[in-house]
């Protein structure tokens, strides 16, 4: 059986830098930091007091009243974001076989501040269990999907996947193999993410994986930089529209780029840190590689997963020199979570947005806010660092990895007919 081919015909984005995919990518070139004091609730007693919060954006002229009290902020930025790319898609909704369109999201954590809200009411009330009966459908994590669906009509695949900060990524392969085998014609996909909460800042803190820089907090994500101490914490949502080659190619659509491949592997190490010497890293790669019928120089840049961490980044950065050996030296390697923080399981479709935008306009976003250098990284790599670097790009990769090991690649490709 021929494996069909799959592109990617619209985009949407609702980021702590940009709240669509314009505001996005420019933000991202000029290098801007998306981190800033929280505005949602009292920090006072936290240890961090800052992340990566959507700015600027009118929910409730977006929504109507009825609609905000059935949805989680995560679910609202994945509507916000597939919106955005159904429209950029021009699909024509009126006469599409919606049977054969599909929604397959990506979310780490789904309503969480829905569930601490209603806990919160609970514990403050007299024991009578009075819950919104919007509390279980507006919270899990499923439900995201099944938001755009109905809004739409899509009556093909519709689930979530969860495999923590590669959420979205395994999404996007999912969404990748439906099309191949011929199972769907189009897949809306990417994933959302609303943890910016007491709960969300309070579990990260209580595991020391946020930064506590807080006399910075623009500055804080810098990945690769010697003083790095943690990731900063951010939300919102990326959409990706996927559709089979010829059913794009027959309706002229606009194409982006090809999703070519994806590949996963486990670490198989530890809840939360990642192998010292990557060997999940390395395998998730050379998977993706494998997937794609791709060679290592054959890739023009890697937007790494680059959280920020001590452990974490020279562990990519090792599996990076690993797979790619003397070649790494000529490839862009960059972490855009230096300006946009961590999106815990929107971060794969924001990345990967990031990446196919660097691809068409022939530009790599920098890595910010490094200062100093460390000596456990390779100082012959091209880290991108501090400033956008313009260059023709053919095969950009993009890294996402999880809590429990979870590790997930992906590769676009320009298109060629």
């Amino acid at each position: 059986m021929e494996l069909k081919r799959v592109v990617v015909t619209g985009l949407g984005a609702l980021t702590p830098i940009g709240n669509n995919i314009e505001e996005y990518w420019n933000a991202l070139v000029n290098g801007k930091s998306g981190g800033a004091p929280i505005t949602y609730f009292d920090t006072e007693n936290f240890k961090t007091k800052f992340a990566c919060e959507i700015k600027n954006f009118d929910f409730k002229s977006y929504f109507d009243r009825k609609e905000i009290r059935k949805l989680d902020k995560f679910s609202q930025y994945a509507i916000v974001a597939s919106d955005e790319a159904i429209k950029d898609s021009a699909l024509d909704l009126e006469h599409i076989d919606k049977q054969r369109v599909g929604v397959i999201w990506g979310a780490g954590i789904g309503g969480l501040e829905t569930f601490q809200e209603e806990v919160k009411n609970f514990a403050n009330g007299n024991g009578t269990p009075r819950f919104n009966p919007f509390f279980i459908p507006k919270m899990i994590a499923d439900i995201a999907p099944g938001h755009i669906s109905m809004r739409n009509g899509f009556m093909g695949p519709n689930y979530t996947t969860v495999s923590a900060c590669a959420s979205s990524a395994n999404a996007l392969i999912d969404a990748l193999n439906y099309i191949r085998l011929g199972y769907s014609d189009v897949i809306i996909s990417g994933g959302s993410e609303a943890a910016i909460t007491q709960a969300g800042m309070g579990g990260f803190n209580a595991m020391h994986a946020l930064s506590t820089r807080n006399d910075e907090p623009a500055t804080a994500s810098r990945p690769f930089d010697a003083t790095r101490d943690g990731f900063v914490l951010g939300e919102g949502a990326g959409a990706l529209v996927l559709e089979e080659y010829e059913h794009a190619k027959a309706r002229g659509a606009k194409i982006y780029a090809e999703l070519v491949g994806g590949g996963m592997s486990s670490d198989a190490y530890h809840i939360t840190a990642p192998h010292p010497e990557g060997i999940g890293v390395i395998a998730v790669m050379k998977n993706c590689l494998q997937n794609a019928g791709l060679q290592p120089q054959d890739v023009d840049a890697i937007n790494t997963h680059g959280t920020s961490t001590p452990l974490g980044d020279v562990a990519e950065l090792k599996a990076i020199g690993e797979v790619f050996g003397e070649h790494a030296k000529s490839i862009n390697i960059n972490s855009t979570k230096s300006m946009t923080g961590h999106l815990l399981g929107a971060a794969g479709a924001i990345e990967a947005i990031a990446s196919i935008l660097s691809m068409r306009n022939s530009i790599v976003p920098p890595t910010i806010n490094h200062e100093v250098v460390d000596e456990n990284i390779d100082a012959s790599l091209n880290l991108t660092l501090n400033k956008a670097q313009e260059r023709e790009l053919n095969v950009a990769m993009s890294n996402t990895f999880g809590f429990g090991g979870h590790n997930a690649c992906l590769l676009f490709k320009k298109l060629k007919e």
